[in-house]
């Protein structure tokens, strides 16, 4: 995990180095001066030599701006580290999340990944500043002063060390107890970002519902999780300030005692106890430093798990060594296709799929709910890969394409239609980057989406809001359809994409198609008969089986699920329906 993190500090690993060793400079001029101090008192002020006095306290404030000018430069390029780090992080994280296939996101929620790149990845950055300079100038400080304490007088010194080694097998047992607490907080924090995402996402489902209190009471359960957990982690960690401020009091009195007694022995200077003093305060807050670095830690390193996951992750569905740029046709053939989400499955979803589908013909697929429609076309695509079998494009098995290669040539309108932040043409643009306006009137055209795009105050160049709420699901159905094309694929698929759409314009999208895309291959899946009884011919599936693949007269008589659905839509019969079994 600590590798994967360290490999994005890239540009950064200069200020790394920069940012520790300012810290060290900033410690010794800090452990310099109680010295110099303890000097201006024995051999200044008590032997009353105003030029010594003078001379050490020049050198004190030469000393005091060099630590000064290392302490700026210790928060300066800590600050750069640590924030280009997380930089990186979310860089690399979002980089690799490109280039998921549909399997590996499946493995993780939306919200999950949200909070890794935010919170997950706010925590590291707050990690590494504290590494960077607390972690290096707190431990620089105890061993400095510790130091300098026993150049004074062992004998002091050695209460200090006691101190510390008791300090620190508490501290063990105090941590140890909070980071179980930190461990569960991320997990609580998806919950809560699912909670959000959620409601912001489906707001207008909330309010026609009346669900506002539902959904407020959701949302303060999961901040109360967040709240109680961070509370018990706490609970654990301030048990540490009171037994921090008993151990430095009672270092205090005890090298007041001592060294009282050793001044009048005449064995220790006013000076050094001055001196040993400062030290003592040092050496006990750095402690304190040390244990909130060790929570700072803990609830980084369940931090880093989760984003090196993320960055770790390998999609499943890669490029061979000399993939094929180029496809010839839309010809499609399934060869004996097994297919599993899970490939522990005991039961696959599509069960031996044998199809073979010429190029540019018009394919309807229709089917009951669950009957595996859309796990069938999304392989043509490549966006999930044959557990058995093969899948063929243009006489080529999918896996042996370049991705890029196939995906622009099989174009899909997936059934969840997303329109993202920016205009009209900005969306189009999605499917050809280059393309003119004159080429998206073309196929908005095609898709009927032109007709009310011309009735916008700002036409093409109207915006489209986040998720395309300011249009309606026919509209955005519509506009997904041109940009598809835009393509201009050799495959395209419309996964139930014209069901919010009413039948005459669907049928004028259909018309449309067979006369501006004849040799494009077609795959139109369809709840309406009437979506799909005029193309070559149609896919029924059942079960992820195919139950029938024929034209629509030859599945009327043949296909007893076909024929009792068609009757059912043209009224012949009143109770057949696809989720029934014929």
């Amino acid at each position: 995990m600590v590798k994967t993190l360290l490999k994005e500090l890239k540009e950064y690993k200069l200020v790394s180095v920069l940012t520790p060793l300012c810290m060290i400079g900033e410690v010794a001029a800090e452990m310099i001066i109680p010295k110099l101090m303890g000097k201006i008192v024995d051999n200044g002020i008590y032997g009353g030599n105003m030029i010594y006095i003078f001379k050490v306290g020049l050198m004190m404030l030469v000393i005091a701006l060099f630590g000064l000018a290392a302490g700026i430069g210790g928060a300066y390029y800590g600050s750069k580290a640590s924030t280009g780090l997380a930089k990186n992080l979310r860089k690399a994280m979002f980089d690799n999340i490109q280039t998921f296939s549909f399997s590996n996101i499946d493995k993780f929620s939306t919200s999950g990944l949200v909070t890794r790149l935010t919170t997950d990845v706010t925590n590291i950055q707050n990690a590494y500043m504290m590494i960077l300079r607390m972690a290096m100038r707190a431990p620089a400080t105890v061993v400095f002063a510790m130091i300098m304490s026993f150049i004074i007088s062992p004998r002091l010194a050695s209460i200090y060390l006691v101190a510390v080694i008791i300090l620190a097998f508490f501290m063990v047992i105090i941590m140890s107890k909070a980071t179980v607490y930190f461990k569960e907080v991320f997990e609580k924090y998806d919950s809560l970002n699912e909670s959000v995402q959620e409601n912001v996402s489906a707001i207008r489902v909330v309010k026609a519902y009346v669900r506002e209190d539902y959904e407020n009471d959701k949302f303060k359960k999961a901040a109360g999780n967040i709240y109680n957990m961070f509370v018990r982690a706490e609970m654990n960690i301030i048990k540490m300030g009171p037994m921090m401020t008993a151990t430095v009091y009672a270092c205090i009195l005890l090298i007041s005692w001592v060294g009282a007694h050793m001044i009048v022995g005449g064995s220790l200077s006013t000076g050094d106890l001055m001196g040993l003093l400062a030290y003592c305060m040092n050496i006990l807050m750095s402690m304190m430093f040390l244990a909130i670095i060790f929570v700072m830690l803990t609830m980084a390193q369940a931090s880093g798990n989760r984003i090196a996951e993320v960055i770790e992750e390998k999609t499943d569905i890669t490029n061979k060594e000399k993939a094929i740029n180029r496809v010839v046709d839309g010809s499609i053939v399934f060869d004996h296709v097994i297919f599993a989400y899970n490939k522990d499955s005991e039961e696959p979803v599509l069960k031996d799929i044998n199809l073979e589908i010429h190029s540019g013909e018009t394919i309807g697929i229709i089917g009951g709910t669950g009957s595996a429609k859309s796990s069938l076309v999304n392989l043509i695509s490549r966006l999930y890969d044959v557990t058995g079998g093969a899948v063929t494009v243009g006489g080529v098995d999918v896996r042996d394409y370049d991705l890029e290669t196939l995906r622009d040539q099989v174009s899909v309108v997936l059934q969840k239609n997303v329109l993202f932040s920016g205009t009209i043409l900005e969306n189009l643009r999605w499917g050809d980057k280059n393309a003119t306006k004159e080429d998206c009137i073309r196929v908005c055209k095609i898709a009927c989406a032109d007709e009310f795009i011309e009735k916008m105050p700002d036409g093409y160049d109207t915006v489209i809001e986040q998720g395309g709420t300011n249009v309606s699901g026919g509209q955005r159905q519509r506009l997904c359809i041109a940009r598809a094309l835009l393509k201009k694929p050799k495959i395209l698929i419309l996964d139930d994409s014209t069901s919010a759409v009413d039948t005459a314009t669907d049928a004028k999208i259909r018309k449309a198609f067979a006369e501006e895309i004849p040799g494009t291959t077609k795959l139109i899946i369809a709840q309406r008969i009437a979506s799909v009884q005029d193309c070559d011919r149609i896919i029924v599936m059942d079960d992820g089986q195919v139950s029938g693949f024929g034209t629509h007269e030859e599945l009327l008589e043949s296909n007893t699920i076909y024929r009792e659905v068609y009757e059912s839509q043209t009224g012949a019969s009143a109770d057949a329906d696809f989720d029934k079994q014929a």
